[in-house]
């Protein structure tokens, strides 16, 4: 039964994160944040002004890259804190008053940009022949000079950067703390509800009048903020819209795909085929889930139901070691061993308490490990989550070995593809060590529910609507919780069609997603997927051949296009052919799921 959340301070401390790694103590913390300020005054006195030569440009990315490495810490602790308690007054002042901060430092730091810019494009070429280390960087710098702006402006600009976060910060303050979900009733009984337990458990709840009733209750306090958070996003969308606007792009969705190094015809690509030619396949999966829950209907509250609820093992953190060590050892010791000190060393925090962030993430500072974030519940899909944000820390633990800090980094359009190549890995080991057809069957649908409805479906689904948004913005409109709530229908209904009850609620799953506050992510974790799927492949094929090849994309870190990135790894998602191969793959999961259900039902009448 899902239990009250405690508060943080009642969590076992061998559940949580150790953010001492980044510093030992608050008084360490706030004397890292003197120097930086410090030092970030005489780095200004030392360079602005006098960047001229070749030598110069390389001098002041060497400085201006240590400045960029005291300031990484800084950030992640300050992010972490408030994330793991939202409600916690000291972390939050923490982190406002380093948001302020970080703005004067970037509005000291923004004529970096600018004079080198202002350079001649000789200067910057005989740079670049000068040093690989940051002949990346000033490309990339190059190809964004069509979009700067004079340097006051892209001074006052920096200043005002923690005023445009502000309604991100927002957003989650409504979402964490305001919102309070009162407990729901079933035959009598009470169950309590909270944002966490909503989507840890009652979402995939097996008892069906449970499921719904929790649905009812989550989505009727979700609407009592639907207006504020609905104008906290219409907030962030005239701020894109500005922004875009005065850097001369032709659309927002032009600035916003524009450091994804993609260009509009992927994008769009990514988003309609997947709707045309996905939905039939889901929809016999829903068909599916109706008919093997024995379901009157197939609402949308019922799509996170499990196909066999006597198939799905309670999960320890300690037995996750084992299928996450055997999943991943393919990738080699290297890989495993860092597996191994995000266990020993408290890289994650496991913990489920009132405040803490929904979802999962991985952060991974240069300079030091990658923390992960997730809420464990106990169920097989956590041994996913967690191989998937492995996966971003294997990513990036990877790329930092072999990047300096500029380059590390790549387009958030491929971030996506080493995460859920851990999910593909950890599947595809699953379905080889059995043979049992309620076992294969449990696998498949975790497959399904899990890797793609959530990275292919949900966020998927996600983008479809966003687009339909940035079409407003770009018409010079705006949106509220009515406009919001009708695209978000209006797209759910169109990808299920007749096959699922869009039931009173549904429209509001808008609420829930952060990532529309990060510019054009959701689209990307199907991209990501996509390239997995046909690399997982190669996996199985080839085997080490496969496996060196991946390696040698995750070392790449931001130096390569995502198309290059792909291509490194036999990929080409300049065509249309992977994506049409995992859709096709996804449908013969399925086939396989009806297939399977038919002869357990087939064995179980024998048995009669």
């Amino acid at each position: 039964m899902v239990k009250q959340l405690p508060p943080r301070i009642e969590v076992p401390q061998e559940e949580t994160w150790n953010l001492q790694d980044l510093f030992l103590s608050e008084a360490d913390y706030s004397a890292a944040l003197e120097i930086l300020q410090s030092d970030v005054t005489a780095f200004a006195n030392k360079f602005q002004g006098k960047i001229e030569t070749a030598e110069d440009v390389i001098a002041v990315l060497k400085d201006f890259e240590a400045l960029y490495m005291q300031i990484i810490p800084l950030g992640t602790y300050t992010n972490l804190a408030v994330s793991v308690d939202q409600t916690n007054d000291e972390a939050q002042m923490r982190d406002s008053r380093f948001g302020s901060i970080s703005a004067k430092v970037g509005s000291q730091l923004s004529f970096v940009t600018s004079e080198l810019l202002e350079l001649s494009e000789e200067v910057l070429q005989s740079a670049m022949e000068q040093s690989d280390e940051y002949s990346h960087y000033l490309k990339e710098l190059i190809r964004e000079k069509q979009y700067r702006l004079h340097p006051q402006v892209e001074k006052a600009l920096a200043a005002y950067s923690s005023a445009f976060d502000a309604p991100y910060g927002l957003y989650n303050t409504t979402k964490m703390v305001d919102m309070d979900f009162p407990d729901f009733t079933v035959d009598g009984q009470s169950y309590p509800l909270s944002y966490v337990s909503f989507e840890g458990d009652w979402e995939s709840e097996p008892d069906t009048k449970k499921r719904r009733a929790a649905f009812d209750a989550f989505s009727a306090k979700l609407r009592d903020y639907q207006h504020t958070t609905a104008k906290t996003y219409d907030s962030h969308l005239q701020l894109e819209k500005i922004t875009s606007d005065l850097r001369g792009y032709e659309s927002v969705t032009d600035y916003l795909l524009f450091n994804q190094e993609v260009d509009q015809s992927m994008y769009h690509r990514q988003i309609d085929l997947i709707t045309q030619e996905l939905a039939p396949h889901m929809r016999k999966y829903a068909k599916l889930l109706q008919e093997v829950n024995g379901l009157d209907k197939m609402t949308f509250a019922d799509l996170k139901a499990p196909l066999d609820a006597t198939y799905e093992p309670k999960i320890t953190v300690e037995e996750s070691k084992k299928y996450i060590n055997d999943a991943l050892a393919i990738m080699g010791p290297d890989y495993l061993d860092m597996v191994k000190r995000s266990y020993d060393e408290r890289w994650t925090d496991f913990a489920q308490n009132k405040g803490k962030a929904t979802g999962a993430f991985c952060s991974s500072p240069y300079g030091t490990h990658p923390y992960i974030l997730i809420s464990w519940t106990g169920s097989m899909e956590d041994v996913f989550v967690l191989a998937h944000e492995l996966g971003h820390a294997g990513h990036f633990y990877n790329a930092h070995k072999h990047q300096n800090v500029f380059n590390s980094r790549p387009s958030t359009y491929f971030i996506e593809a080493p995460s859920t190549m851990n999910e593909m890995l950890v599947a595809n080991h699953l379905l080889s060590n059995s043979e049992d057809l309620k076992f294969k069957r449990w696998v498949i649908s975790s497959i399904i529910s899990r890797t793609y409805y959530h990275n292919f479906v949900t966020h998927l689904l996600e983008a479809a609507y966003q687009r339909k948004v940035y079409e407003k913005i770009d018409a010079g409109g705006s949106v509220n919780a009515s406009i919001l709530n009708e695209l978000k229908r209006g797209v759910l209904e169109e990808f299920w069609g007749d096959t699922v009850e869009i039931n009173e609620g549904a429209e509001l799953t808008w609420m829930r997603q952060p990532h529309y506050y990060m510019g054009l992510y959701p689209y990307t974790y199907s991209a990501g997927l996509t390239i997995s799927t046909e690399v997982a492949k190669r996996v199985l094929n080839e085997g080490q051949p496969a496996v060196d090849d991946w390696l040698k994309v995750l070392q790449a870190g931001g130096t390569k296009t995502p198309a290059e990135l792909s291509k490194m790894a036999g990929v080409d998602i300049t065509t249309d052919e992977p994506l049409r191969n995992t859709i096709a793959y996804i449908g013969d999961l399925i086939d396989q799921l009806v297939q399977l259900t038919e002869e357990i039902n087939a064995e179980a009448q024998l048995a009669k």
